[in-house]
């Protein structure tokens, strides 16, 4: 795929036409001072480096350092192994001005080629690029890179003026990616401060009040008699399809004692997951009746609206483990449990009236249609950026 202007084949360059590679170092912690942040890969992505003129004042750098620990315009930095392949071979390149100073765990490319920084940096990206560079180390599960082995990649470049366009494109899908990200952010701020808003503004003026959780929630039990399919809860899905979401069904063989998650259903984990230590409280958005495990709690809130609260509600983590904190049972093991039925035993914030709760359910839930919008838009963004990394690169 290319632009319609250009024409003919691309050429075939050796990396070291365009750069001297250099294995980063750990640097005298005298000379630079013990605090120094040299940059990673990801720094460079996030604008998060020191830069010379950074740490001038401070320490004084010898003949030759910026040679041998300096990032300048154009320069590249290569991961140099991890035990992931997404992130070894990872590159980006140096954008900024001002030379920055880097240490371990990266391999410096030095610019010395006539290339456009920005295309060098997606072309390193494509897939076709990281076949070249990837090397499988001596373990079984490490990846690694060497600058004898970037020496002997060999890439294929367009023209100078090429490079500039390709490389202009992918650059504005990236800003368009960040900006979509940020709308993300915004939205999702925006419902923790519907919550927050609502429950201070409640208290304050006496028309809320903090209840038990059995007042607002009665426990399901039935069982999945009828064989329906096995969900997962996620913090960032929520009640998601097994196999959709894990890629395949870690069910038992019999799933008729698995417990049944109709629509509007709050269901409590109880596992440790990411920032929940002690599990994650979500609402079931199914439009049928699924199964979860058994070591799961299901309770039908008393309206929609309270379920539709409480879903949110308890998106924070914070607010999730001092609710269910108070509530830990030790077991024999030391092992921390919490029965169904104790889950009920802790209170929550919740208008006196049942009518104060119906506008703020409706707001988070437009909000929510809102962010699922913006969320699809952000996936369709990432899909498009990946086609053209494999369709413009050979």
């Amino acid at each position: 795929m290319r632009f319609p202007e250009f024409t003919g084949e691309w050429e075939k360059y050796p990396l070291t036409d365009f750069m001297s590679f250099k294995n980063g170092m750990n640097p005298d912690a005298k000379r630079f001072g013990s605090g120094t942040k040299f940059i990673s890969v990801m720094d460079i992505l996030n604008n998060q480096y020191i830069c010379y003129d950074n740490i001038r004042a401070s320490v004084e750098l010898q003949e030759g350092d910026l040679d041998t620990y300096g990032v300048n315009y154009g320069d590249i930095v290569f991961q140099r192994s991890s035990e992931t392949l997404e992130d070894v071979g990872q590159a980006n390149v140096y954008l900024d001005c001002k030379p920055a100073i880097f240490g371990g765990f990266v391999i410096r490319g030095k610019s010395k080629g006539n290339y456009n920084p920005l295309f060098l940096r997606y072309l390193l990206a494509s897939p076709t690029a990281r076949k070249r560079i990837i090397v499988k180390g001596a373990g079984a599960q490490h990846f690694n890179i060497s600058q004898d082995g970037l020496s002997k990649v060999v890439i294929d470049v367009p023209n100078i003026d090429e490079q500039e366009k390709v490389g202009k494109l992918l650059q504005c899908i990236d800003e368009r990616i960040a900006t979509q990200n940020k709308i993300i952010d915004k939205l999702q701020s925006l419902i923790s401060g519907i919550i927050q808003n609502a429950i201070q503004k409640g208290l304050n003026d006496n028309t809320w009040k903090m209840i038990y959780l059995s007042k607002l929630l009665t426990e399901r039990k039935e069982k999945n008699s009828n064989g329906y399919e096995v969900n997962s809860v996620s913090v960032s899905e929520g009640v998601i399809n097994q196999i959709e979401y894990l890629g395949r069904s870690f069910a038992a063989s019999d799933t008729s004692k698995y417990n049944v998650v109709r629509y509007g259903d709050i269901v409590y984990t109880k596992s440790p997951t990411g920032n929940f230590p002690y599990g994650i409280i979500k609402q079931s958005f199914q439009k049928h009746p699924v199964a979860v495990s058994p070591l799961y709690g299901v309770y039908e809130p008393y309206s929609n609206e309270a379920g539709c609260f409480l879903h949110y509600y308890f998106l924070s983590s914070i607010v999730t483990t001092n609710y269910l904190s108070p509530l830990i049972q030790k077991g024999a093991k030391n092992t921390i449990n919490i029965s169904n039925q104790t889950f009920l035993n802790n209170m929550v914030p919740y208008p006196k009236e049942e009518v104060g709760i119906r506008p703020i359910a409706a707001l988070l839930r437009n909000v929510q249609i809102k962010l699922n919008i913006e969320r699809l838009s952000l996936v369709l963004l990432e899909q498009q950026k990946t086609y053209l990394l494999r369709s413009m690169f050979i």
